[in-house]
């Protein structure tokens, strides 16, 4: 009975001793969840066959939410999730301005991060791949229709989150994507013509929110 007692106590002392060592070993909070208010700022540029000229693409103004899964206490991975409108325009074509409707981007974004470490503010750096989906295109006055071919490329970011409570922070974060689309313009009625156009976007986009850290 006495050697039952002492094997006990020994598996107790040895459980406990290597959860304590898991716990330090994980004592960083695994998930992050952040609201953000952005503002996308395009960078936009095209090559429009036939009519030559530009494109012009509106700022949008949205929430965002994403998702950060820490690895590490400094290697994480994060899921971004927006959706923006633009108005689209061609300007400076052989006819003048040409208003091209709006079109709404879907763009999730999955960036791998380094965090630094920091006693209130923790800067991070972040790289990874953008896949845009166009879609509710409205085609505007002048065309018959557009339509946008989906997207895939790079996403760059650099942000800080900034403690309020050991749970809560304030994060603010800026990303560029490098964008790229072929639009199709019909505008058969108007220009007796179907034109394409290669198209840049490449937006800056800025935030600042709200975090939790579970």
């Amino acid at each position: 009975m006495k050697k039952l007692t002492i094997t006990l106590v020994l598996l107790c002392l040895a459980f406990t001793g290597i959860n304590a060592q898991e716990q330090q070993l994980e004592s960083f909070s695994k998930w992050q969840v952040r609201l953000r208010g952005i503002a996308v700022v395009p960078n936009e540029s095209a090559s429009i066959e036939a009519i030559g000229g530009d494109a012009q693409i509106s700022n949008a103004y949205v929430p965002e939410l994403d998702f950060t899964y820490f690895f590490t206490e400094n290697i994480a991975a994060e899921l971004i999730l927006a959706t923006t409108p633009h108005d689209v325009t061609a300007v400076s074509t052989a006819v003048g301005d040409i208003p091209l409707g709006d079109v709404w981007l879907l763009p999730p974004t999955l960036t791998l991060q380094y965090h630094f470490n920091g006693d209130v503010v923790h800067p991070y750096l972040g790289a990874g791949i953008n896949y845009t989906l166009f879609y509710n295109e409205d085609q505007g006055p002048v065309a018959d229709s557009v339509s946008y071919d989906n997207s895939l490329g790079f996403a760059f970011q650099l942000g800080f989150d900034i403690d309020i409570t050991d749970k809560w922070f304030i994060n603010l974060d800026a990303k560029y994507l490098l964008l790229n689309t072929d639009v199709t313009v019909d505008a058969t009625t108007a220009l007796g013509a179907t034109v394409g156009a290669d198209v840049d976007i490449n937006p800056f986009i800025a935030g600042i929110g709200f975090g939790m850290r579970f």
